[in-house]
C-alpha cells in the first residue's frame, strides 16, 4: 500500500469583476460589484466594504448558504443588492447619489470563519465625474 498525501486547500476568492475602476455621474447611482467563491461554504461569514481603507460603509453577516445576509450596520447612502442564496455569493452594494467626494477606493473584505478564518479582499476605484 501507498502513502497518500491528502492536501487541503482552502479557497476564499473575492473578486470585483472584470475591471476594478468605475466611473459615475455626479448626483447618480453607482453599483460596485462583489463576489466571493468559496470551495467548502461558509457559516457565520462577515464582510465588510470600506472606502479608503478606514471607512466602514457597510457591514453584513451571513450565516448560511441559506440565508440572505444580515445587516449589521451600514452608511444610509449605501444599498445591498446582493443575494447569497442563488449561485454566486453576491455581497454587491449601491452607492445613492454620488459626489465628488465619494470619489476613492472602496474596497470588499471578506472573512469566513469555517476556512479556518480565511480572509481575502478586492479593490475597486470609482472616479466621479460632471455631466
Amino acid at each position: 500500500p501507498g502513502l497518500h498525501i491528502i492536501a487541503i486547500v482552502f479557497a476564499l476568492e473575492v473578486s470585483v469583476g472584470k475591471t476594478n475602476t468605475v466611473m459615475a455621474l455626479n448626483n447618480s447611482n453607482v453599483l460596485l460589484p462583489c463576489v466571493f467563491t468559496t470551495c467548502i461554504g461558509f457559516q457565520d461569514l462577515v464582510f465588510t466594504w470600506y472606502f479608503n481603507s478606514t471607512e466602514l460603509i457597510y457591514h453584513g453577516r451571513i450565516k448560511s448558504k441559506a440565508a440572505e445576509p444580515l445587516l449589521v450596520g451600514r452608511n444610509p447612502r449605501v444599498e445591498f443588492v446582493g443575494s447569497t442564496t442563488g449561485k454566486e455569493n453576491n455581497i454587491s452594494i449601491v452607492l445613492k447619489s454620488v459626489e465628488f467626494s465619494d470619489a476613492g477606493r472602496y474596497t470588499c473584505h471578506v472573512k469566513n470563519p469555517k476556512e479556518r478564518n480565511a480572509q481575502h479582499n478586492a479593490t475597486i476605484f470609482l472616479t466621479v465625474v460632471q455631466k
